[in-house]
């Protein structure tokens, strides 16, 4: 079989999946050390707040002790007192790593957030030790704190929206994702054949999953313009004006372009939602917004009709901690709109959530999420594991502690941008200037990069005559080189997408000049 035969077949593939084999290939060319810059997973990790967790855990030990101390167990600590106790062992172990980091820490959530030392210290450790189910099983009392001040510190630019958002801690930004889907069909928020709007390009699983079985959504692309910096232009947000569309999803900073929306088009949505599209439901997915100077999300300016779903995954290094969360605002219009069902509806979902709530109509839309991620029946045991949520804490307070240096901010930007510029100098070009650019990704289009380089008939020749996967294929089995292909993320066909996240510098020159040397092997192709 010839390989364009070959890549047809690979090419419905998710650009996820398609990178396995893109591996298994490059795993197999005896040219040269495999380079793999597909999937976004960094290579680095926050330090601070993991040398603090593994430090409280310590003093977890010391306080179940306290309470029962046998051959090989302790006892479930007591919380009365345990301020005082925490402080005189971060005194005793001043010198040891981590230390410092718990003092400040304590010193943060109990003048600037106003928490009562022993509750969040009691909360901690027995957190730590992992001896109790999550309760609240939503989230931690003292931990929602803390992350809704992560959050709007992050989020909303340290401005947020009158009134108090609610938080479900989650395992990831997956898991969120997969709840909120989950949850707006089975409250009738989102049905069969209801239109959606998607903000592309965008990260695969959202064109994926709303045409499976459980949802079979109709969707509706809201497009980016790459030749307005991947912005979103006004005809395109118009699109949006229509009724029949019942929610819109996009990534902010998007996945794969890793721009941030302008402030144009954020007041453009705001208004509508104001306005002509009151009942307009947005999920947005804000994972990159970190790595943005000033950022704001939708939820900063539209909070009654947001969704946020963010994760601590790449930011801080963790993809392997799990860490995620769902901001919904108490004032929101999901809830008036289930409110609003129809009573057929409103029956069904009744007999569905009876065995949680004496008044299963007053159950709040994320108090559903965190019961339909449990099939309902074992909401009792619902929520992210408890050291889960102390390692979130931990981040969130890393950064709430650095907000006025921005130090570690600063050190991610620099990194990022570091490896861009070293990427596009081997490719020989001048790397985009994109305003709002979180740099943990970057697009090149292997056309217009064809067009600058030899001309529009090699642009032509080149599209005509390969599979729009053919260029990342050759680059994995010729080159070693492992690239996402970025039309499966409906950005251009013949595009990639390259991490600047999980690779170091003289690896991105060697991409870049991979990138260049397959190109001119084309051309030369083209020529014979």
């Amino acid at each position: 079989m010839d390989r364009a035969k070959i890549e047809k077949k690979y090419e419905p593939l998710s650009p996820f999946e398609l990178k396995d084999k893109l591996i298994s290939m490059s795993d197999n060319s005896q040219i040269r050390m495999m380079l793999n810059a597909g999937r976004g997973n960094p290579n680095w990790v926050a330090a601070a707040p993991r040398e603090a967790y593994f430090l409280f855990g310590s003093f977890a030990l010391e306080e179940a002790h306290r309470i029962m101390s046998r051959p090989g167990l302790a006892g479930s600590p007591d919380s009365k007192g345990a301020a005082d106790r925490f402080l005189e062992f971060c005194s005793i172990n001043a010198e040891r790593s981590g230390a410092g980091f718990l003092m400040d820490a304590f010193g943060y959530v109990t003048v600037k957030l106003g928490l009562d030392g022993d509750s969040y210290i009691g909360e901690m450790v027995d957190a730590i030790l992992g001896d109790h189910y999550p309760t609240p099983d939503r989230v931690l009392v003292n931990t929602q704190k803390i992350v809704r001040a992560y959050l709007n510190n992050t989020m909303c630019n340290d401005d947020p929206p009158d009134g108090t958002m609610d938080i479900f801690v989650t395992e990831g930004g997956t898991a969120a994702m997969t709840y909120i889907f989950n949850t707006l069909r089975e409250n009738g928020l989102i049905c069969p054949g209801d239109k959606i709007a998607l903000g592309t390009p965008i990260f695969t699983p959202y064109i994926e999953i709303p045409v499976l079985n459980d949802y079979q959504l109709v969707e509706i692309e809201v497009e980016q313009n790459e030749g307005d910096n991947w912005q979103y232009p006004d005809s395109e947000l118009d699109k949006l004006s229509d009724p029949a569309i019942k929610a819109f999803f996009l990534v902010n900073p998007s996945n794969p372009t890793s721009v941030s929306i302008a402030d144009r088009s954020l007041q453009k949505l705001a208004e509508l939602v104001r306005t002509k599209r009151k009942d307009l439901i947005i999920l947005t997915d804000d994972v990159y917004g970190t790595f943005v100077n000033g950022f704001r999300s939708l939820m900063a300016i539209a909070p009654r009709n947001t969704i946020l779903v963010y994760s601590y995954s790449k930011y801080f290094g963790a993809t392997g901690w799990r860490l995620g969360a769902i901001g919904i605002y108490e004032d929101n219009v999901m809830d008036e709109m289930i409110a609003a069902l129809p009573q057929k509806k409103k029956k069904e979902l009744h007999e569905r959530y009876k065995t949680i709530a004496t008044d299963p109509s007053k159950i709040k839309l994320i108090d559903r999420l965190v019961a339909d991620s449990r099939t309902v029946a074992l909401n009792h045991t619902a929520g992210l594991s408890t050291p889960q949520q102390v390692m979130m804490v931990f981040f969130s307070l890393a950064e709430l502690l650095d907000s006025d240096s921005h130090l570690y901010k600063k050190e991610m930007q620099d990194l990022v941008h570091e490896r861009y510029e070293i990427l596009y100098k081997a490719l020989g070009i001048e790397g985009p200037e994109l305003p709002c650019y979180a740099c943990y990704y970057t697009t090149i289009d292997i056309k217009k990069l064809a067009l600058q380089r030899y001309g529009e008939k090699f642009r032509d020749w080149m599209e005509k005559t390969h599979e729009p996967i053919d260029f990342v294929w050759r680059l994995a089995e010729e080159k070693g080189i492992v690239l996402m292909d970025g039309g499966g993320f409906d950005a251009p066909e013949m595009s990639v997408r390259v991490s600047l996240a999980n690779l170091f510098g003289a690896d991105y020159a060697e991409i870049g000049k991979c990138i260049s040397d397959l190109l001119e092997e084309y051309r030369k192709e083209w020529k014979e």
